[in-house]
């Protein structure tokens, strides 16, 4: 999808698709005297702002380069978890005999289907970022390259665009691994991997972070024969190791060849496929592949937007720089999203641009400090996340009490199966202030936003002991975690008193 404007295959879902995010007969408006705003990056940062501004009667101007609704929509958001709901389908097939459940021998996934499928609601789900939509918002939308000429203003393929204030949310895009023979061999990232229509056989996945291991599982659930090759000693290695051990069994479990403390010195082509050169603890092994889908990080997009020249300072690896108000050292410019922020997530992209909002606009005081951001990745089982990690703590200098809860103890969790989890909450030490939170479960991105609601309301977790949860659902472990920390608070005095007035009342 480098091409702008143009998505491949280009099928009769991918033509809808392109109408609605970049249209090819789109004609730019006359520009406006002045905007109030002046938004260039039309992904998800970008979209919230200018809808957002648009609908506070403020007068906006959206620049896209490319395709409206950024890497969420197009290559990430929409049309990973689509395949990946069409690979936990294969998944449950492989399982269903533990469950009492015979199914066929034989059944696969028809992977060309499956793409299609995801071509088909990605196209449905694209006009609610249509160009179409934004200039019935009451926005100016200009498709074309833009860049700041000046501290207030920019152009869009040479037309002038001047604004009072302006934000930037271009976002990031994959980072190109250095890897001899990597370029010439070829590889697949997040912005091609879903222009695929034919399985590969083999398929070396690059990077043991959140899209690596996605789509290192829904590949092989979906048929490909699968080689996970990271550096660190575990899969997701800013995770919870306790969260990535049960991964890495999982990944196991799937067939996927796990290859960790590993890096690739080179890549040649040979014949159909590639040799691939894997360096494990100082050990060289070949694997041949027939393709190789790197997920290896990804890096800001502020090159040829004339930062320079709107005084805006960034860094290559960082993004633009910005300030707790998410203002740059432009004073008059904002920032938004991925193009800044270390944790880039849609959602994270969302409370920015709410952030943004306020302070352009209203001249607020919304921090970005003040955020509460969970995140989760969605492999099977799922692992989400939310405030500090126990070694985060204890760098601030927090002691901390950690409560448990194993989801094989918990009734639900043991009828559906899916008794491979826990849920495990921080506390600072001696209080029930809730410092974080790791959920490890086949659906652990609901389940993480009650913890979440919790921290941002400031309620502590004995709090969460008095919810009454439906039963039997696994959120009950949740409230369960809550109990064991109102057990802790039972000193032997206070168990002495009861067990005595017991006595006293039979």
């Amino acid at each position: 999808m480098k091409n702008l404007g143009r998505v491949v295959p280009e099928d009769q879902y991918n033509k809808v698709l392109v109408e609605n995010v970049h249209p090819p007969a789109w004609k730019n408006p006359e520009p406006a005297p002045r905007y109030n705003l002046a938004v260039i990056g039309a992904g998800t940062a970008g979209l919230v702002t200018a809808a957002g501004a648009a609908g506070l009667g403020a007068r906006v101007a959206l620049v896209e380069r490319h395709l409206m609704g950024g890497d969420c929509l197009n290559v990430g958001c929409v049309p990973s978890k689509s395949i990946i709901r069409s690979s936990r389908i294969i998944g449950e097939v492989r399982e269903a005999h533990r469950l009492g459940v015979r199914i066929p021998a034989g059944v696969e996934a028809d992977f060309p289907a499956v793409m299609e499928r995801m071509r088909r609601l990605r196209a449905e789900i694209s006009h609610h970022d249509s160009a179409r939509r934004f200039r019935e918002l009451g926005v100016d939308v200009f498709l074309g390259a833009g860049r700041f000429i000046g501290p207030n203003s920019m152009e869009v393929d040479g037309t002038v665009l001047r604004f009072a204030k302006a934000v930037i949310a271009t976002g990031a895009r994959p980072v190109d691994p250095p890897v001899e023979g990597l370029a010439e061999g070829g590889y697949l990232t997040n912005e091609t991997v879903f222009s695929l229509t034919e399985r590969p056989r083999r398929l070396l996945v690059l990077g043991g972070g959140p899209i690596g291991c996605e789509l290192a599982q829904a590949f092989r659930r979906l048929g490909s024969e699968v080689i996970v090759a990271g550096r660190a000693p575990q899969f997701l290695p800013r995770e919870d190791q306790d969260a990535a051990a049960i991964l890495a069994t999982a990944f196991q479990r799937d067939g996927i060849d796990i290859r960790l403390h590993t890096t690739i010195s080179r890549v040649v082509v040979a014949g159909e496929g590639k040799q691939v050169h894997l360096v494990t603890d100082g050990r060289e092994d070949v694997v041949t592949v027939d393709e190789i889908l790197a997920g290896t990080g990804r890096a800001p997009n502020v090159e040829g937007l004339g930062l320079e020249e709107a005084g805006v300072a960034y860094d290559a690896r960082s993004g633009v720089k910005v300030n707790d108000f998410l203002q740059t050292t432009n004073p008059t410019i904002y920032a938004a999203g991925d193009v800044c922020l270390a944790h880039k997530f849609t959602h994270t992209a969302d409370a920015t641009a709410r952030i943004v909002i306020q302070n352009a606009l209203f001249r607020g005081h919304k921090k970005l400090s003040a955020l509460t951001i969970p995140w989760c990745t969605y492999t099977d089982p799922e692992i989400a996340h939310v405030g500090l990690y126990e070694r985060q703590a204890k760098e601030k200098g927090m002691e901390v009490d950690t409560f448990m809860r194993q989801l094989s103890d918990v009734d639900r969790a043991i009828t559906d199966g899916e008794g491979e989890g826990f849920v495990k909450v921080h506390v600072r030490k001696g209080t029930d202030k809730i410092l974080g939170a790791t959920i490890v479960a086949r659906h652990a991105g609901e389940m993480i936003s009650e913890i979440t609601l919790a921290m941002v309301g400031n309620i502590g977790l004995r709090t969460l002991a008095t919810v009454i949860h439906p039963y039997p659902t696994q959120a009950e472990a949740i409230k369960q975690v809550a109990d064991a920390y109102n057990r802790t608070r039972l000193t032997g005095f206070v168990k002495g008193v009861f067990r005595r007035w017991l006595d006293w009342t039979r």
